[in-house]
C-alpha cells in the first residue's frame, strides 16, 4: 500500500499529516515509529490523522501520535497545521471548524493572513483532571527530582503540562531535567515539561520537553500552559507573546473558566507517498 502524506510544521514543530478521509489508514505503533524516524522514515515530532467526525457536532476528527508511537490527547501546533491541511487539500472551504480530539473538542479559525487561531478551551486546573497527584489545587506545587526540590505549575490543556519558571532558559538543563519530570510518579500519564523565562508581563521565552518526543522547536499546548501558569501566579498579562526556539505564538487567556486562544502560523513543506 502506498500512503499519501504531507509534511508540515508549526514554528519548526514538524508533522506528517495523513488524509484518512479519502484513503483507508490503520497504523500500528511500530508503523508510526517508523514513519517518524528521521533516518529510516519521513521524520517528524508527531503524526496527525485527519478522519471523518464521529460526532455530528464536529466537522472532523483529529488524532495525534507522538514519535514513540503513542496516541496523545492534544497538540496545538498540530491543530493549526490540521486547519491549513484540510483547506489546502480541498476537504472543506469553511474557515471556522469544530474538531474532535482525544482531549475534547477544539475550535479552529483560519485568519485572513493565513495564520490560524485555535480555541483550546479552558485549562483544567484540578489535580485529578491533569492528572497529577496533589492533595489540593494550587498555583505552585513543590516536586522533588533526584533529591532536589523544584516549584512547578501543573495543569492540562487537554494534555498534561508542568511549567517551571527559570532565570536563564539557555543555561537550563532541559535535556536532563525534562525526561525526569516527564516520568515523575506524581504524573501517572507522564507530562510535557515547559521551562519559562519571563522577560516582561507580556513576553516570555519558552522551551518544552514534549512527552514521548523530547525537546521540540515549538509546542502550542505548552505555550498555552505556560501563560496560564504565569497568570495564575500573578506574573503575566492577559495577552502574551511566547518566543519559542522555532518562532513566536500569541496566547490570550482572560482567566478562570475562560478558553485559551492561540494564534500562529502553519506551513506545508512537501507532499509524497511512502509504501507501508
Amino acid at each position: 500500500m502506498n500512503l499519501r502524506f504531507t509534511k508540515m510544521h508549526g514554528l519548526g514543530n514538524d508533522f506528517v499529516v495523513i488524509d484518512a478521509v479519502n484513503q483507508s489508514v490503520a497504523l500500528s505503533p511500530d508503523q508510526v515509529r517508523w514513519l517518524a524516524d528521521r533516518h529510516r522514515g519521513i521524520g517528524c515530532d508527531q503524526l496527525l490523522l485527519v478522519e471523518p467526525a464521529s460526532d455530528s457536532a464536529a466537522d472532523f476528527r483529529y488524532r495525534i501520535y507522538n514519535a514513540d508511537g503513542g496516541e496523545v490527547e492534544q497538540c496545538g501546533n498540530g491543530a493549526r497545521c490540521f486547519m491549513r491541511f484540510v483547506h489546502d487539500q480541498g476537504l472543506t472551504d469553511r474557515r471556522a471548524l469544530t474538531v474532535q480530539t482525544l482531549g475534547g473538542p477544539i475550535e479552529l479559525q483560519l485568519e485572513d493572513d493565513g495564520q490560524v487561531t485555535v480555541d483550546m478551551g479552558p485549562p483544567r486546573l484540578e489535580p485529578a483532571a491533569i492528572p497529577f497527584q496533589a492533595p489540593a489545587r494550587a498555583s505552585v506545587y513543590p516536586i522533588e527530582v533526584d533529591g532536589q526540590e523544584y516549584r512547578i505549575g501543573a495543569l492540562s490543556m487537554g494534555n498534561p503540562h508542568a511549567v517551571l519558571t527559570v532565570e536563564d532558559i539557555e543555561r537550563t538543563p532541559v535535556a536532563e531535567l525534562g525526561p525526569r519530570i516527564e516520568h515523575h510518579p506524581r504524573f501517572p500519564n507522564r507530562v510535557n515539561v515547559g521551562f519559562m523565562q519571563i522577560l516582561a508581563s507580556n513576553h516570555i521565552r519558552l522551551r518544552v520537553h514534549e512527552r514521548g518526543a523530547g525537546e521540540t522547536c515549538a509546542c502550542g499546548t505548552g505555550a498555552c500552559a505556560a501563560v496560564v501558569a504565569g497568570r495564575l501566579q500573578g506574573r503575566l498579562d492577559e495577552r502574551v507573546r511566547v518566543s519559542l526556539p522555532g518562532g513566536d505564538l500569541v496566547i490570550s487567556w482572560p482567566g478562570e473558566n475562560a478558553s485559551v486562544f492561540m494564534t500562529g502560523p502553519a506551513v506545508s513543506v512537501f507532499e509524497g507517498t511512502i509504501p507501508l
